[in-house]
């Protein structure tokens, strides 16, 4: 399927689209390592983002749901310059599409995304749209200058967890959580760690 990828200050990159077929507004950014796309996916520090991946090669070991920083991807699309036609890892659950498909998030390949990081080095993340449903380049452009960005919206009340509950490194769902682990286990004290939502009362634990 073709996809398109336009910028408030007016660029237009074509491509091919892989996961969702839909249309996706987001703040692009870009982020420069070889491995561990599926943390990045997964990382809610990008919500509402469109992540540009400056590896030219991505997706060729596919998505497994034990290196994973969430419960689920937050990036709002994903740009890359090759999708890999082969999955080889015998960790491997999903291929990066199928991964992205069934979470709803449109992904473009094939651009030249050298081109869009220099750009975005020089000016700063812009906010733009990744669509593989077919939109014209002009409706592209219009939605991409119109979306409001990220200023004043609150994300972290869209990523939190809904209820507390404790960390337990024998949790496989919990243990998946870099951030988390790191504070259990990094200064050797033995932390146990009781997560919260992030919009709870300090008084709650006082």
């Amino acid at each position: 399927m073709k996809a398109i990828l336009a910028l408030e200050d007016g660029s237009l990159f074509h491509g091919e689209g892989f996961g969702a077929c839909a249309s996706a507004c987001g703040e692009v950014c870009f982020n420069t390592s070889m491995t561990g796309y599926q943390e990045i996916l997964t990382d809610p520090s990008y919500k509402g983002q469109i992540v540009t991946m400056t590896y030219p090669l991505i997706g060729n070991y596919g998505v497994n749901l034990q290196d994973v920083e969430s419960w689920r991807p937050h990036v709002a699309g994903f740009v890359i310059r090759e999708l890999s036609p082969v999955v080889s890892n015998w960790r491997a659950e999903f291929s990066l599409g199928d991964y992205l498909a069934q979470n709803g998030i449109p992904g473009i390949q094939g651009i030249d995304t050298r081109a869009l990081t220099k750009k975005l080095r020089v000016r700063g993340a812009l906010n733009g749209i990744i669509s593989t449903e077919g939109l014209s380049e002009a409706e592209a452009l219009a939605r991409a200058k119109a979306w409001q960005g990220l200023v004043g919206v609150d994300y972290v009340k869209e990523v939190t967890h809904r209820e507390a509950f404790l960390w337990d490194e024998k949790d496989e769902q919990s243990a998946r959580f870099n951030l988390i682990r790191g504070l259990a286990k990094g200064d050797g004290r033995n932390v146990r760690d009781a997560l919260p939502p992030a919009d709870i009362p300090i008084v709650a634990y006082d």
